[in-house]
C-alpha cells in the first residue's frame, strides 16, 4: 500500500508517496510538466514488487507547501537542491528515474552530486549539453517553440486552462491521463508555479550544460516525441562517461510512463540490477 509522507527543505514541505518494502533499495521517480507524483502509478508495481522502494514527490511548484512565488525560485540549482536532500532524507543515495522536467533534474543531480545518484535513468529529455547542441544543429528549436511562449506573462496560464487537455492529446496522451494531470493544476497558483520551471530556464548558465555524468545511465527516447528530437537523444551518448544504454521505443509518444509503463519496466528493472547498493 501507498503512504502519503511529507518531507521538509527549509520553509517548503513536499507531498511524498512512498511504496515498496522499507528495506527495498530506495528508487527516486521525479515527474515532469504538467504532471505530478501520479503519472508514475503504473509503473511503481513493477519496481515494488522486484523488492524496490520508490519514492515520489510532487516537485517544487507541485506540492501546494512547497510553491514560492517568483521565477527565481524554480532555478534548477533549488529544484536539484530538493532532490539531494529528499534523497539524503532516505539515505543518503537512491536509483534516480526522472521524465520531462525531472529528467532534466535527474541529469543535473547526477552531475553536481554523483554520490546520492546509485544509477540515473532518464525518459524523453536528453543530457543538457545534448539538447543545447540539437537547439542549433537540428530543428530542436522549432520543436521547443512553446518554451518561449512559456516565457509571457499570464498569457500561457490563461490558454492552458482551457487547451490544456486537447493540447496534451495531440501529443499523444490519452484524453483520461491528460484530464487526470489538469485536475491537479487547478489550485490557485498552481500553473504558474509549473510555469516557473520554464520561466527560470535562462537564469542557466549555459557554460555548465557540458559537464559529462559519471554515473551508470540508461537513456530512453521514443521516436513519436513531438517535443525532443532524434538529434539530441543519439548526441547524449558523448555527454555520459560512465556505463551507458540507450533505447528507443518506436511509435511511442512522449509521454512513457503513462503509455508503455511495461516497455518502460523491461527496461528499467535490468538497470536497477546491474547497479545494486554497495
Amino acid at each position: 500500500m501507498s503512504a502519503q509522507t511529507r518531507f521538509s527543505r527549509g520553509d517548503l514541505t513536499f507531498d511524498v508517496t512512498e511504496d515498496g518494502p522499507a528495506d527495498g533499495e530506495p528508487v527516486l521517480l521525479l515527474h515532469g510538466f504538467p504532471q505530478h507524483s501520479d503519472s508514475w502509478d503504473a509503473v511503481v508495481p513493477a519496481l515494488t514488487g522486484a523488492g524496490y522502494r520508490t519514492i515520489r514527490p510532487n516537485q517544487r511548484g507541485y506540492s501546494p507547501g512547497a510553491r514560492p512565488r517568483g521565477r527565481r525560485a524554480y532555478k534548477m540549482g533549488e529544484l536539484v537542491a530538493d532532490a539531494a536532500a529528499l534523497i539524503d532524507h532516505y539515505g543518503g543515495s537512491a536509483h534516480v528515474v526522472g521524465h520531462d522536467w525531472g529528467a532534466a533534474v535527474a541529469w543535473s543531480l547526477a552531475t553536481e552530486n554523483p554520490d546520492k545518484v546509485r544509477s540515473l535513468t532518464s525518459l524523453s529529455v536528453p543530457h543538457p549539453g545534448a539538447f543545447l547542441r540539437s537547439m542549433l544543429t537540428s530543428s530542436q528549436a522549432l520543436m521547443s517553440w512553446y518554451m518561449l511562449f512559456f516565457q509571457l506573462p499570464w498569457l500561457p496560464e490563461r490558454l492552458l486552462r482551457s487547451q490544456l487537455v486537447p493540447g496534451l492529446v495531440r501529443t499523444g496522451h490519452s484524453a483520461e491521463a491528460a484530464r487526470r494531470d489538469l485536475a491537479g493544476m487547478t489550485a490557485p497558483g498552481a500553473l504558474t508555479a509549473a510555469l516557473n520551471w520554464y520561466r527560470a530556464m535562462f537564469l542557466i548558465d549555459p557554460r555548465r550544460s557540458g559537464e559529462p555524468v559519471r554515473r551508470p545511465t540508461l537513456f530512453i527516447w521514443s521516436d513519436g516525441d513531438t517535443a525532443l528530437g532524434r538529434r539530441g537523444a543519439e548526441d547524449t551518448a558523448k555527454y555520459v562517461q560512465a556505463p551507458y544504454q540507450f533505447e528507443v521505443l518506436p511509435g511511442v509518444s512522449h509521454w512513457i510512463p503513462d503509455e508503455v509503463p511495461e516497455q518502460l519496466t523491461a527496461l528499467l528493472l535490468p538497470h536497477l540490477r546491474r547497479w545494486p547498493a554497495e
